[in-house]
């Protein structure tokens, strides 16, 4: 398994290895000794969650204010475009952003550390998106970071999302500082 640190501080791409042959393959997709010794904490998930969207679906920016979350993201059918912002304020990558290819042939993780936005948009016919998460979800604590906020200026591929309500109004990071 390959760690791949990113520009972020505290995110990694994670390639599992893949055992395959004739018959399909095999991955080990989480081992708490292998993560925490990399991330350098014990990673605890308490909650898994599963999405399913259609080409061109935004879902995000995402975050916890007061609970933030830890994500291990995967997907297991389809292919995403999928974005973490630093929030951490303290942190020397605040504000910045990433964006990696996440699909079901190159079977791709990412780790997105507590304090992070985190979005994706389905590039392929649809997406089966999987992800373990360190805090519960809370409706209240919930903010939403705007996918177009132009001093972030995301290419994202799609450029005419299909975005739920709560995405339609989400704020600049300007705005939630």
């Amino acid at each position: 398994m390959k760690f791949i640190r990113s520009k972020l501080d505290g995110c990694y791409l994670i390639q599992p290895d893949v055992f395959s042959d004739e018959r399909g393959f095999f991955l080990e997709s989480y081992n708490i000794k292998k993560y925490s010794s990399i991330i350098g904490e014990e990673i605890n998930f308490v909650q898994d969650n599963h999405s399913k969207s259609s080409k061109g679906v935004l879902r995000g920016l995402h975050f916890q204010k007061k609970n933030p979350q830890g994500k291990l993201v995967r997907v297991v059918d389809g292919d995403v475009f999928d974005v973490v912002v630093d929030l951490r304020e303290n942190s020397k990558t605040f504000g910045q952003y990433e964006s990696f290819i996440l699909t079901s042939k190159n079977n791709f993780q990412l780790w997105v550390p507590r304090g992070f936005a985190h979005g994706f948009q389905v590039v392929s016919k649809s997406a089966d998106f999987l992800y373990k998460c360190t805090d519960y979800y809370d409706p209240m604590d919930e903010g939403c970071l705007a996918w177009n906020d132009k001093d972030l200026d995301i290419k994202w591929p799609i450029k005419e999302p299909i975005l739920s309500l709560k995405d339609s109004k989400a704020l600049s990071l300007s705005e939630i500082k």
